[in-house]
């Protein structure tokens, strides 16, 4: 395996050995504790706001056909209004990546949290012209676009943000503070979208669900706007200070090369874990409804999605932890070789699972099912991403990853509502998703075990070395990198050691 690898990743050829006096680590940056995990917190806890406005819309579909039965249910509306927010989520995430690389990644995460405060409200107050229903969907699906590319934002510049920020933190702990700061967050996300329906469907009774769906939406906005002040006062990554690429032009072609291969494997990943997880996600209330059998309250429902939800924090909580013992990558493909057993399971036994009277058992399978996906790849495909390259082109490289996993997660709520629509029996439509997920669960673990680099707690500074390596192997030049700021005689050491590595092995 160590042959093949060399052959398909240029980064394995850079020789890095002799680089120990490039420079200070990040970690003995001169900061307090708090000083270096603030950052960590203001850049990655705003995807709490990924995973609540992009879960609480499974719920918030579930009362619009209710309300609607007729304009909605059998509608374009239903799968444009759930899935058009990814659609403007991979808008942002390439654009935005750009912008976090180029410009700025205080100001590119900035930008997107005012978009998300302003379009979590424009969607709380959707209203067609003249009370038109038809109306209030197109403009329900048209802000939620705009949403996304607010949600889209957080990833390459918040994301990116985070794992950099972590560089200064104290190893072997680095793995967990990134995971607590943006998949926990998008976790906490989606048991706050399931938990809040419930409690206001209780509270506005089912006789004003026209109100419950918009406070629902409305919500949405504090997360975002309680980040505000916190981001302004952010400054730049040191990791960024020292690496971009803003006052230099980015060299494409010695990047498509450096990197093209690992970033195939890190958006096919991507790609199939969102494709099973928003899929299902967006869709339990939808299936816990039809499993409640006669009990027909909206807010039963609800509840038992709660439950199931919750099951999500034991599972990025465990794998935040483990993550730092036995590193990402066996962490990833562990979670998913399990996940896979407990799909197996669920699509044979769904006959017996799918009854009314074993809601219960059903609700701890499937959360089982949906936790070691969390641990899994959950927790730990961001993380991969975000330590697979180097500072100068993270974002945009984290950016074209995410957004191939939205792709997927765009695919996956038409997919699994054709597959469910094609089946030739109930049973069967309830079984296929699980069949799909799980077969793609497998493909995903075999990948991550057999075509990712080791990941360890110094791989973000050790990569940017072998870049710059490379970079001065072909003759750029690295000296141009990094911010005036940040320019000193200590990084312009670091140019000159990254020659000597070259002309030691050239």
């Amino acid at each position: 395996m160590e042959t093949f690898s060399k052959k398909i990743d240029p980064s394995s050829a850079v020789p890095v050995e002799e680089d120990a006096p490039r420079r200070e680590s990040l970690v003995a940056t001169p900061k307090g504790r708090w000083e270096r995990l603030w950052p960590v917190i203001a850049c990655g806890a705003g995807l709490f706001s990924d995973g609540y406005l992009n879960s609480v819309i499974g719920s918030v579909n579930t009362i619009l056909e209710q309300l609607y039965p007729d304009q909605y249910e059998r509608s374009p509306a239903r799968q444009n209004v759930t899935s058009i927010t990814f659609v403007g989520t991979v808008v942002g995430m390439l654009f935005f990546g750009y912008t976090s690389d180029k410009y700025s990644r205080k100001w590119t995460l900035l930008i997107s949290t005012i978009i998300l405060i302003i379009f979590a409200a424009l969607c709380a107050g959707a209203y067609g012209a003249g009370g038109s229903i038809s109306g209030l969907f197109a403009a329900l699906a048209a802000y939620r676009f705009f949403l996304g590319i607010g949600i889209g934002g957080e990833y390459p510049a918040g994301s990116v943000g985070c794992a950099e920020s972590t560089g200064e933190l104290k190893s072997g702990t680095r793995n967990r503070w990134f995971i607590l700061f943006t998949n926990v967050q998008i976790d906490i996300g989606f048991v706050v979208a399931a938990i809040v329906p419930m409690i206001v469907v209780l509270a506005t009774t089912e006789n004003h669900l026209r109100a419950a769906w918009r406070i629902c939406l409305g919500l949405g906005v504090i997360p975002p706007l309680s980040l505000l002040y916190l981001r302004l006062k952010l400054q730049e990554p040191e990791a960024y200070k020292r690496e971009s690429m803003s006052k230099t032009r980015t060299p494409y072609w010695l990047v498509i090369k450096f990197y093209w291969w690992r970033l195939l494997v890190v958006s096919i990943i991507w790609f199939i874990y969102d494709f099973s997880a928003y899929a299902f996600g967006i869709y339990s209330s939808t299936i816990l409804k039809n499993l409640a059998g006669a009990d027909k309250r909206l807010w039963v429902s609800f509840g038992w999605n709660t439950l199931v939800n919750l099951f999500y924090m034991p599972g990025c909580l465990a794998g935040s932890f483990i993550s730092d013992w036995i590193g990402p990558r066996y962490t990833l493909a562990g979670g998913v070789f399990i996940q896979s057993i407990i799909g197996y399971i669920m699509a044979g036994c769904y006959e017996t699972l799918s009854g009314p009277g074993h809601v219960g058992a059903f609700v701890v399978v499937y959360g089982l099912f949906l936790a070691f996906g969390e641990a899994g790849p959950g927790d730990n495909i961001g993380l991969i991403c975000s330590k697979t390259c180097a500072t100068a082109v993270r974002g945009q490289y984290y950016g074209i990853a995410a957004a191939m996993g939205k792709i997927g997660a765009f695919a996956g709520t038409y997919a699994f509502t054709t597959i469910q629509n094609n089946a030739k029996t109930e049973l069967a439509a309830g079984q296929n998703p699980f069949w799909v997920a799980s077969s793609l669960a497998i493909f995903s673990g075999l990948l991550a075990v057999f075509c990712l680099p080791k990941i360890s707690q110094d791989t973000i500074e050790e990569e940017d070395i072998k870049f710059r390596a490379y970079l001065t192997q072909h003759g750029f030049d690295t000296s141009l990198m990094g911010l005036k700021a940040a320019d000193s005689e200590e990084s312009i050491g670091s140019d000159h050691d990254a020659g000597q590595i070259v002309s030691k092995t050239g």
